[in-house]
């Protein structure tokens, strides 16, 4: 079991999300980088969208009441045990010891990422509300009592006395869907938001930056105002949205939505980041310069195949690791 002593910038408890309930006006939700909380929860032997901490930007404090096993996936916000000064690198199980601290020093954290997970064996113990354990903040339910952590607040494993996983790194030559810069773009169907005139070429041509006003809801980016009817926008009929959609204000400056999504929306949209690409988008900090690159539907879906193949494939080979058990018995 895990105290939170300091509960950092945002952290929450979150899964997979509640993508069946949409229709309640419930949003998705859940982690913002969902390849990051599968890696976080198959170094535990986790199901990979089972419940875990996101952390964004800075870090908790959290203190260790039962020796545990955890692991981090996603950035490196600066991880590590206090009274050992032992790093916890994302991509890495850990056996934790009553009365050390983990704290996550912002002097050492790499600054090439916004958001990082910790797991803890067999998820994090939370009532589920819709079939999800996550936190639904604008609804104020999952999680705990729906709402960020706070200081005094307990993390409790479903696998309280499992430390079977301590010791485990993530497989070499899996590391995931490369990002070799540009978030790929596809353009919005009419089905889905009325598409701007211009836009999704203005989007293409732009180096954007990521603005200050950013939380899980979505993005806002600096840069250059795209063309659009601000009066003609104030009139369109809402409807569905889902995170990745860019939607346009009256004023043009885009708004790249996130997991937190409203699930209908006035906005027009003028592009959608495929899912594949979500979480480089969610590892996307204040101030940071991207680019758009032009994608087609089929290779979005070949994209996500791959990063699911690649998942399952990690997954057969941390199961096929022999003994240990062993190793967590040595390492404490």
């Amino acid at each position: 079991m895990l105290e939170v002593r300091e509960p950092g910038l945002l952290t929450t408890v979150q899964d997979g999300g509640r993508p069946g309930s949409t229709d309640l006006g419930v949003p998705v939700g859940g982690a913002c980088d969902r390849w990051s909380l599968a890696v976080a929860n198959l170094l535990l032997g986790n199901d990979p969208d089972a419940a875990a901490l996101e952390m964004t930007l800075v870090g908790p404090e959290l203190l260790v009441q039962d020796r545990c096993a955890v692991a981090i996936g996603g950035a490196d916000l600066g991880a590590r045990v206090a009274e050992e000064d032992r790093p916890m690198a994302p991509g890495t199980a850990h056996l934790v010891l009553p009365g050390t601290r983990i704290v996550f020093d912002r002097r050492r954290r790499d600054p090439s990422g916004a958001r990082a997970y910790l797991a803890v064996a067999g998820g994090i113990d939370v009532e589920p509300v819709l079939g999800s354990r996550g936190t639904c903040l604008a609804g104020g339910f999952g999680g705990i009592d729906g709402r960020a952590l706070r200081r005094g607040d307990r993390i409790l494993p479903r696998r309280p006395r499992d430390v079977s996983g301590a010791g485990r790194r993530w497989p070499e030559g899996l590391e995931g869907p490369a990002w070799s810069g540009p978030l790929r773009l596809m353009t919005a169907p009419a089905t889905l938001a009325r598409p701007v005139p211009g836009a999704f070429a203005a989007l293409l041509a732009t180096t954007w930056r990521v603005g200050r006003d950013m939380d899980r809801m979505g993005i806002r980016l600096d840069g250059p105002a795209l063309p659009v009817d601000g009066a003609a926008a104030g009139r369109l009929m809402s409807r569905g949205v889902l995170p990745g959609s860019i939607q346009v204000p009256p004023g043009g400056r885009p708004i790249v939505l996130l997991a937190d999504a409203q699930t209908v929306g006035g906005y027009p949209v003028a592009g959608i980041v495929p899912a594949a690409d979500l979480p480089h988008l969610a590892q996307l900090r204040p101030g940071e310069e991207f680019l758009f690159q032009a994608t087609t539907v089929e290779a979005a879906r070949t994209a996500a195949l791959a990063a699911r193949r690649a998942l399952e494939a990690a997954a057969r080979r941390l199961a096929a690791t022999e003994d240990w058990n062993g190793i967590a018995e040595a390492m404490g």
